[in-house]
Parts: C-alpha cells; sequence; structure tokens
C-alpha cells in the first residue's frame, strides 16, 4: 500500500471511475450537453473516485497474500503412485 506503483494504479482507477460516472450521470437523463448540471455531474464522479480509493486502501490488504479481488488457484491434486 505505500508503493508508487500502488498509488499510480489507484490514481488510474480513480480517474476511470470519475469520468464513467460523469458519462452515466450525463446518459441517464439523456440530457443535450447544454443541458447538464456540470456541478452535479462533478460531484457524483468526484464521489465515485473516493470510494474506488476507498475500495482499493481496503482491498490492498496491508500485508502479503492475496486482496479479496485476487483469486488463488488451489494446489494441485496429489495422484497416487502406482506400486
Amino acid at each position: 500500500m505505500l508503493t508508487l506503483p500502488f498509488w499510480k494504479a489507484t490514481g488510474e482507477r480513480s480517474v476511470r471511475t470519475f469520468s464513467q460516472a460523469v458519462i452515466g450521470s450525463i446518459t441517464a437523463d439523456q440530457l443535450g450537453i447544454l443541458d447538464v448540471d456540470w456541478g452535479q455531474a462533478a460531484s457524483i464522479g468526484g464521489l465515485a473516485a473516493v470510494l474506488a480509493v476507498l475500495t482499493a486502501l481496503a482491498t490492498s490488504g496491508g500485508t502479503e497474500g492475496p486482496g479479496i479481488t485476487e483469486t488463488v488457484a488451489p494446489a494441485p491434486a496429489s495422484r497416487p503412485t502406482a506400486v
């Protein structure tokens, strides 16, 4: 969590989430570009970006090992040896 790659990835994720939330709020009401309440759209995007950062922090684990969103492959089953 205290590494540069973590914060770069978190920043990129929050920008993508911000953009998606703004686009979603604009297109949800089928508004024209001049009819959009840009303050409200930015507020919705900002909240979504904050939630993306909080999610990244919560799922980082802070310790070694997989986070919540990571999967761990099961160990291969051992085969009985022929005697």
